[in-house]
């Protein structure tokens, strides 16, 4: 590996780390197209270079959210009772998406991805503030709302953030707390997913890149995760004095300006 594409993997896990602790994202919007970018450039075989950023950026994420979560926990923004009513049906969502996506092509994956994307990065221009229900969530709901994030988190290799976020805020949660109890069920779904890619990977069989266990490979995974864990934590001490809501702004360009990226080089 160069060592220009190790300074690219190094500034990387700097910038998601940060932009995870600030936003509770845990960074797969940017992992999986400029991953999927750099794989393209390193000549990794197009049919299953999007499912391996899909698995390199659920093992990054595993770091990222970790310490995010650690921060967020810190400054007291976790509700932990919400955080074990829903982890295990998003585990289970998790779980289950990664044996679809191995059945789904590069092609498929991205454009679903690119879709999802764009919503995320409508709703980054909200300004309206989200209406609550006046209500809290009863235990099924919670159950079936935890299942269809996880699955969605496997499809296109996120922590959930920009689905958790909202709900739990349209919940009558503090956003402050949606966002450090996104951040610590994003760790559970990276977990979860790095698992499936992995055992899908596996069992996929054929000729796989250098250094790739199943669709997850490791020397990405080193490189973003080493500066995302220090950087995560700086992000999360910032929310509170940022101008988040500009930054959401300006991020939500960066994911549409990176999805249509990645789509023009698999289309």
């Amino acid at each position: 590996m160069s060592l220009e594409l190790i300074l690219v993997f190094l500034t990387l896990g700097a910038f998601v780390g940060f932009m995870a602790g600030l936003l509770g994202i845990g960074g797969g919007g940017i992992l999986v197209p400029i991953l999927t970018t750099i794989f393209i450039y390193q000549g990794f075989p197009m049919d299953n270079v999007v499912h391996i950023a899909l698995g390199t950026s659920m093992a990054c994420i595993m770091v990222t959210s970790y310490s995010s979560l650690r921060a967020h926990h810190a400054n007291g923004a976790v509700v932990w009772h919400l955080v074990k009513a829903m982890w295990p049906a998003i585990v289970a969502g998790t779980f289950l998406a990664t044996f679809v996506a191995a059945q789904i092509s590069s092609k498929g994956l991205a454009i679903f991805f690119s879709a999802f994307m764009a919503y995320v990065a409508s709703q980054m221009f909200r300004s309206k503030k989200i209406q609550t229900s006046g209500s809290d969530a009863g235990k099924a709901e919670l159950g079936l709302v935890a299942f269809g994030i996880g699955a969605i988190s496997a499809l296109v290799s996120i922590g959930g953030g920009s689905l958790t976020v909202p709900y739990l805020n349209w919940r009558n949660l503090d956003i402050r707390k949606a966002i450090g109890t996104s951040a610590a069920l994003g760790f559970p779904i990276a977990i979860t997913g790095t698992l499936g890619y992995l055992i899908n990977g596996i069992a996929a069989g054929g000729s796989h890149p250098q250094y790739t266990l199943g669709f997850v490979y490791l020397p990405a995974v080193l490189l973003v995760t080493i500066p995302s864990f220090f950087t995560a934590p700086i992000g999360a001490r910032l929310t509170q004095t940022l101008p988040v809501q500009t930054l959401k702004k300006i991020f939500g360009v960066l994911l549409l300006v990176l999805s249509i990226k990645m789509l023009v080089s698999l289309l």
